[in-house]
């Protein structure tokens, strides 16, 4: 029982460790989503259509962030173990790989926002009976959002390299710098305080602009006076180590399958429930996802702490240790869902106030889905820590393989033929879609078995 129970649990001095990166990096990501919710609180004071508005145009963003992501994560899987093997020359080519292809991934995003807004955001509301109204708010919102888009670029680059050495603290004080501006810049001109122009969701974007800027300033700043092993002079951008770039290319084109795959579901699963009705609907759904992005920050959490710690482990070569620790986040991740499903339960008297503004049909349908989401973490959770994982030793094939094939080939299909064929409403559209990750689950469980993850990657880039 005590080898069972030690295969399964690691020591107290382990898991301190992995809170000590993880907690940073959820507090840094909580604080995000309360400057969000404050956000929301302030564009739902200008009623169901704006707020509609504003969360359809947030879509865009959301593609761009999880595509920054998604590189970002690529180059990371390289750089932590760069960074446990002591081998500062791969740690800059990791950074030179998220710079480089974060920039090109910027040039979509600015054609979305400045030649064909409207076209791309009418997507997302096919059916609904306030399309017009929320279109027009939505192209003043993202014709704005445009320009913080290369600050964004950037700052993500260097935050998440910091974190892949286990430098959380740095990422954390300027995030709480740069959300604080966020916020008094929303209140500033969304409604015109303290003599300002009232440019109401156009207001919000401007505030994300100053705020974003802002944190790319600072980043320049800490780069400068503390020069982290990984940072490279402008001029030697492309000092390109050709095989390890294309390596790296080779491994993100697998984490982008995933994460474009589930960026697809939820872009058109999105769509698909806003046709469900009017703007009630759009920003019910938008409230609720505003609330559980409070406690979302657990994915942001187990994931960089099971990628860091696995990472570091296995570019130092500690193969066995790497086995062990596996097992022990992978037991930390569902223990740690089950405190964020209680947490989450807890979030519901947040509706009220925040929304209180909102249609009382729009209240009952964001209510609903927090129920729901809070019901979903435990497994959600441990679902992600699986990914962490496998990607943590360049096995990227799982989730590009396992997750994408059951995402598109299972999870679409089902919920256009439910969204056809039946009349189930947003909250029940979304469970239908959302239990499909139980199966999820048991794939990843007997692909990690096979240990294609277990593997140093600075050796074999050599």
């Amino acid at each position: 029982m005590t080898d069972r129970k030690t295969h399964l649990l690691g020591s107290r001095k382990f898991y301190a460790r992995a809170l000590a990166i993880a907690l940073p990096i959820m507090l840094q990501q909580l604080i995000q989503s309360l400057v969000s919710l404050i956000d929301n609180f302030m564009v739902a004071g200008l009623g169901d259509v704006c707020m509609s508005g504003v969360n359809v145009a947030g879509q865009v963003l959301f593609v761009f962030i999880i595509f920054l992501n998604t590189i970002c994560m690529s180059g990371g899987i390289y750089l932590t173990q760069y960074y446990g093997a002591a081998d500062r020359e791969g740690m800059q080519q990791a950074f030179r790989f998220k710079i480089i292809i974060g920039l090109l991934a910027f040039i979509p995003y600015l054609l979305v926002c400045i030649v064909f807004p409207r076209q791309v955001l009418s997507l997302m509301l096919i059916g609904n009976t306030d399309a017009p109204a929320i279109l027009d708010q939505g192209v003043a919102y993202i014709r704005v959002m445009v320009f913080a888009g290369l600050q964004m670029t950037i700052s993500m680059c260097i935050a998440t390299s910091l974190r892949d050495m286990g430098q959380v603290r740095t990422p954390l004080v300027i995030s709480v710098i740069s959300t604080l501006t966020n916020t008094l810049f929303n209140w500033l001109l969304i409604y015109g305080n303290l003599g300002m122009p009232r440019l109401e969701v156009r207001g919000a974007a401007f505030a994300t602009v100053i705020a974003r800027s802002l944190e790319l300033i600072l980043y320049i700043i800490v780069c400068m006076r503390i020069r982290p092993a990984f940072i490279v002079r402008p001029s030697r951008l492309f000092d390109l180590d050709l095989p390890l770039f294309f390596t790296i290319l080779r491994k993100g084109g697998m984490v982008l399958i995933s994460e474009m795959a589930w960026v697809f579901s939820e872009t058109i699963t999105t769509a698909l429930y806003n046709g469900r009705g009017g703007a009630d609907v759009v920003s019910g759904m938008a409230a609720s996802f505003a609330i559980a992005n409070l406690f979302f920050v657990a994915f942001s959490g187990i994931t960089s702490a099971t990628g860091v710690i696995l990472g570091s482990t296995l570019g130092a070569g500690n193969l066995e240790e790497a086995r062990k620790q596996k097992n022990w986040l992978l037991t930390g991740s569902f223990i740690m869902g089950i405190f964020v499903f209680f947490f989450a339960l807890g979030t519901t008297l947040l509706i009220p106030v925040v929304f209180g503004r909102l249609s009382d049909e729009a209240l009952l349908l964001c209510r609903r889905m927090v129920y729901l989401i809070a019901a979903l973490m435990p497994p959600w959770v441990y679902m992600m820590c699986q990914l962490a994982v496998s990607r943590a030793g360049g096995d990227t094939a799982m989730g590009a393989y396992a997750d994408a094939t059951i995402t598109v080939f299972v999870m679409i299909p089902i919920v256009f033929l439910l969204a056809i064929y039946t009349e189930i409403g947003p909250v029940g559209l979304y469970f239908c879609v959302k239990i499909i990750d139980i199966l999820k689950i048991g794939v990843f469980h007997l692909w990690l078995r096979r240990e294609r993850w277990l593997r140093n990657l600075t050796i074999e880039s050599q």
